[in-house]
């Protein structure tokens, strides 16, 4: 198994306030890049939110290869939001990406 940094970007259709965006940091935060080096190193936040409603969600995931780790991390993505009361129609997930892959150095 091999320790995957994915991003996955998104963009709120509606109001997510801060309330809603604290509260989706935290449901995401067992998978917070930060628990990593390179996350560390490159201040990777688990949430990111921009003036316009886009957003991008880093997790980190332990998988066997880099397309189930971007699967699984987008599973992942969509339980948190689906946690905070938001679905596909308020907060539609673009395609994930690997961002890096933690050597553990």
């Amino acid at each position: 198994m091999t320790t995957y940094v994915i991003s996955v970007p998104g963009t709120f259709t509606g109001d997510a306030g801060q309330q809603t965006q604290d509260e989706l940091a935290r449901a995401l935060r067992p998978a917070d890049p930060h628990h990593t080096h390179m996350g560390n190193e490159e201040d990777l936040d688990v949430l990111t939110v921009n003036d316009d409603g886009t957003f991008t969600v880093r997790v980190t995931v332990d998988a066997a290869s880099g397309p189930e780790a971007e699967r699984e991390a987008r599973r992942y993505a969509e339980a948190a939001l689906d946690s905070v009361g938001l679905d596909e129609g308020s907060a539609p997930l673009g395609p994930a990406v690997i961002t890096g892959i933690d050597s553990g150095e």
